[in-house]
């Protein structure tokens, strides 16, 4: 699995000009899914993300996790994040996860952030056309890779 977090003030992700996901401050994930993922892929992507500690604290120091702070998450499945340009123009996604694994892992990704960690998680549309507006905050942006 890879993730892409950014550190937003605020976010939302519109499917055909309505808006179905929206957070104030928080983090957005862009989220591509491997085929060999799994349920521990899962618990381990959801603690290194709830656990991550890219706020500030009272002295400046990145030093706080997403539920110390009061935020968000705004999750976006991405399967271009499996994309293998090496060879050519045209990027190929044979990496990336078959749409019901893809979509599968992508909802257990969610449900585990929400229930495991407490967190209010907005999402996307698996497989749509979403347009994702955000104001990026530092901009701090980390990626989580599970191969790594």
């Amino acid at each position: 699995m890879r993730i892409v977090i950014q550190r937003a003030k605020e976010a939302s992700v519109s499917i055909d000009g309505e808006t179905v996901g929206h957070i104030d401050h928080g983090f957005v994930l862009l989220v591509g899914v491997h085929d060999s993922d799994s349920e521990k892929t899962v618990k381990y992507m959801a603690k290194k993300i709830a656990k991550m500690r890219i706020f500030a604290d009272e002295n400046d120091k990145l030093n706080l996790d997403i539920k110390q702070v009061g935020g968000k998450i705004l999750s976006i499945s991405q399967f271009t994040l499996y994309a293998r340009t090496k060879k050519g123009n045209r990027p190929s996604f044979v990496d990336a996860a078959k749409a019901d694994h893809g979509d599968a892992i992508y909802q257990e990704l969610n449900e585990e952030l929400r229930n495991s960690y407490g967190l209010e998680v907005e999402t996307g549309q698996f497989g749509a056309d979403m347009q994702v507006r955000l104001t990026n905050d530092g901009p701090i942006t980390i990626i989580l890779d599970s191969d790594e």
